[in-house]
């Protein structure tokens, strides 16, 4: 029996399992490694975070993104972005030499087991048995496509994840939903490979973040401004470095800034090119859809105008640029006795207790987005990983040394019976 079975092999899982096998654990981790960032990031994308805010987390520090890029002759500089497909190479050379061999097969279902620990099943029917287990699943469980979309076929709507390319679109009319780095970016693609691209926004104005200030400055600078893993600021200090002080906060306070800070901005090294080359609607609205031949026909609800005036556009394709919500309804591979039995907030999401165990179900860790409304927004980044694989492995650790409870401990107001996989 594994003393920790990680589902899900991108920063986060990768990260825990570093800490794991260091803590000298019997960790086995599922999942191909880095997969959202080698299959669903086009060719070109940029990291927006800094460089020193996108590391993997070993305890030892050794397997750092700066490490990487010097041995293939690149420096990792302040205020210059790392290409995504180098930032995947990276986590697959983090895989190699921090984490124990990864088991790519995926996890198709997790059962809780009484009095304690859970049964994993792959893809392919194996049943391993385990004491904790930490689910790292990383975004794509939680894609959000405006249910104004509902019943379009993936072929006319998709959303920005679904793309490892965008070839298909070249010569082709693209709208895209959504004022953030995903639809700002992904526009500046489509119109650099000769799609003509639109951008459908809400707001009235586009969010650009700045060009972050010397990493060096004066001391007066810093004190003011200081630099963090989430950008500039105090408030964004205390995001990034201080996710143990932010989950004390009270959880309506808690809920609030996970849904509202660091909202849709576009990084500033893309502004250049979506400016003079993409057309931006603001203020505009889908409030309908439907599939036409030859593409998709939009109502949409211009507000530019201040009358609220409902328009109609005709586009090959749209790909909404609409993020992701982390619900537990969304984690499939749960079985309905586990999922029933896990407390969750008020946005849907799994509750993520002390050390980031369910405080529903002894044994359950949670990492990543489903955590932002417990310990913050740096969750739904790579720098959140960090803090994370400390903690929860520590939790682990914890949790091994005392054993369970009794089991399952059901959510209030909720009940389940634990179930077992039949060999």
């Amino acid at each position: 029996m594994y003393d920790l079975l990680v589902v899900g092999a991108g920063p986060y899982g990768l990260s825990i399992a570093s800490h794991a096998a260091a803590a000298g654990l019997n960790v086995r981790v599922f999942g191909r490694p880095m997969a959202s960032w080698r299959d669903h990031m086009p060719r070109g994308m940029f990291l927006k975070s800094e460089p020193r805010a996108s590391n993997l987390s070993d305890p030892e520090r050794r397997w750092r993104l700066d490490v990487y890029c010097e041995g293939q002759g690149v420096t990792a500089r302040h205020g210059e972005p790392i290409p995504v497909e180098m930032f995947a190479e990276y986590g697959l050379w983090f895989a190699r030499n921090a984490v124990p061999k990864v088991d790519e097969r995926t996890v198709s279902r997790v059962v809780a087991l009484r009095p304690g620990g859970f049964e994993t099943v792959t893809e392919d029917g194996e049943v391993l048995p385990s004491r904790t287990l930490a689910l790292a699943v990383g975004v794509l469980p939680f894609v959000e496509i405006p249910s104004v979309f509902d019943g379009i076929s993936p072929s006319l709507v998709s959303h920005s994840s679904h793309h490892g390319d965008l070839d298909r679109f070249r010569g082709k009319d693209v709208t895209v939903i959504g004022g953030g780095q995903a639809a700002l970016e992904t526009a500046a693609l489509l119109a650099e490979q000769g799609t003509r691209v639109r951008v459908l926004a809400r707001a009235d104005e586009l969010c650009w973040n700045d060009v972050p200030p010397p990493w060096q400055r004066p001391w007066w600078q810093s004190a003011r401004s200081p630099h963090s893993g989430l950008g500039c600021g105090w408030r964004n200090w205390f995001y990034a470095e201080r996710a143990g002080l932010f989950r004390r906060l009270p959880e309506p306070t808690r809920a609030r800034i996970a849904a509202t800070a660091l909202g849709p901005a576009g990084a500033w090294w893309v502004r250049d090119r979506v400016e003079p080359a993409v057309e931006v609607l603001l203020a505009h609205e889908v409030a309908a859809a439907r599939a036409v031949p030859g593409g998709v026909r939009l109502d949409v609800l211009d507000r530019a105008d201040g009358a609220g005036t409902l328009r109609t556009l005709e586009t090959e394709h749209v790909v909404a640029a609409t993020g992701f919500r982390a619900s537990i309804d969304r984690l499939g591979l749960l079985s309905d006795g586990l999922r029933s039995t896990l407390a969750t907030g008020a946005d849907g999401a799994p509750q993520a207790g002390r050390d980031f165990e369910s405080p529903s179900h002894s044994g359950l860790f949670l990492a990543g987005l489903v955590t932002a409304s417990a310990f913050g927004p740096a969750m739904r980044f790579v720098h959140g990983a960090t803090y994370t694989a400390g903690a929860l492995v520590r939790g682990v650790r914890r949790r091994l040394h005392t054993g369970p409870r009794e089991g399952i401990v059901p959510a209030p107001g909720r009940h389940g019976t634990p179930e077992r996989v039949r060999r």
